[in-house]
């Protein structure tokens, strides 16, 4: 195979089929996005689904509810049904602490358009009733924020990118990337050459590999993360939201008829591994016991691992490498990428085109650890 393209996308998830498809909608011809597995095969197929605007950085809170807007008009504009339940984020506050820096969250949050509120351990059981008020201090909702279905956002997106002439190769790796100086020239992979002058690296988990071939460090460091689901739970209301304990990230959510539960495992080590273990469980149980009692006598039906793709201050990194042309990239959401998928699409296809996006993600950029800025996000699951 000998193909060119304007635009070689790397990665067939939500990150890379979002860029595809905005790419194409504005006009873009000879886009290919090139993807090793099936689409949403790595870490998009494993998300929990969560959609939200609550976080502690305005550049979150804006790449979330921007996506949050395509998410709600997603089956009109793009023709697939992803399952978007708008049921609200609830995140609950045991300490001081994190009571404080949640008021100085919804503070900047509603400052910018999204409603989220500080609400009384009373309110927070009442919208999930599985929890325990003992030792809750208060709790942050957002009635916009919910749960959509990670697989049907990917092949929205894949399928709407073809019909405006996107090409999409599943089961073709990337091999290399060729340099003429500090110019790309082309792709390498196992099905051929593709000739390019610009890559876009949506490579998840994976990036640091990808940049590494231009030669443009990419900070990215995988780390598993694995989820559970229950069996069916009578009685659970309809409205139930995305429930996290802060403390301890014990999060869940409805799933058909029962719940997705998950949380962060501190024992665990940075790694491709993506098989599932019951080391996590002990802790997890605890965790139920502190603030959900009521799931511990759930039976497990079924569950999965995937990666996060974390950066040192488990923040995104977006933007355009300064020392080879073209090199763009969209990548390390350290568990925020899904539901930034969107809109962080839109930013992708401006910098492309040399328009100004809706938003200046100058401070995501990958330089940022060069020149010693960092830019922690603390709202994190």
């Amino acid at each position: 195979m000998n193909l060119q393209a304007r635009v070689v996308v790397i990665g067939g998830g939500v990150m890379g089929t979002s860029i595809a498809y905005h790419l194409a909608r504005a006009g873009v011809r000879d886009v290919v996005l090139v993807e090793r597995d099936e689409l949403a095969a790595g870490s998009t197929s494993k998300a929990a689904g969560g959609v939200r605007a609550q976080f502690s950085d305005e550049l979150n809170i804006q790449l979330g509810a921007r996506s949050l807007e395509a998410f709600g008009r997603f089956q009109e504009e793009v023709g697939y049904d992803i399952g978007l339940r708008r049921v609200g984020y609830l995140f609950l506050l045991s300490t001081p602490e994190e009571v404080a820096s949640f008021e100085a969250g919804v503070r900047l949050q509603n400052s910018l358009g999204v409603p989220s509120r500080l609400i009384s351990p009373e309110e927070a059981r009442r919208l999930s009733p599985p929890i325990t008020t003992e030792g809750l201090l208060a709790a942050a909702y957002s009635p916009d924020d919910g749960h959509c279905t990670p697989e049907s956002v990917v092949h929205g997106y894949a399928a709407a990118a073809r019909a405006r002439g996107a090409r999409i190769l599943r089961h073709v790796e990337v091999t290399g990337i060729e340099l003429h100086g500090a110019t790309i020239t082309a792709v390498t992979t196992t099905l051929g050459r593709i000739a390019t002058g610009t890559v876009i690296c949506a490579a998840g988990a994976w990036s640091g590999a990808v940049g590494a071939m231009a030669g443009v460090d990419l900070p990215v460091q995988p780390l598993r993360r694995q989820i559970a689901v229950t069996e069916p739970v009578p009685g659970l209301p309809p409205s139930l939201p995305m429930t996290i304990d802060f403390t301890t990230s014990l999060y869940f959510h409805s799933e058909g008829p029962g719940l997705l539960v998950g949380m962060s495992d501190p024992d665990e080590k940075p790694g491709f591994a993506t098989d599932t273990h019951d080391r996590w469980i002990p802790r997890l149980y605890e965790a139920m016991e502190r603030r959900a009692p009521a799931l511990l006598d759930l039976r497990r039906t079924g569950g999965w691992a995937g990666l996060y793709e974390n950066t040192p201050d488990h923040n995104g990194l977006i933007g355009e490498a300064t020392s080879v042309s073209r090199f763009l990239y969209a990548t390390g959401f350290s568990g925020h990428g899904f539901l930034q998928g969107p809109a962080v699409g839109e930013v992708v296809r401006d910098l492309y085109l040399g328009r100004e996006p809706f938003l200046d993600v100058g401070p995501l950029s990958a330089a940022r650890f060069a020149a010693d800025a960092p830019r922690p996000e603390a709202n994190l699951v």
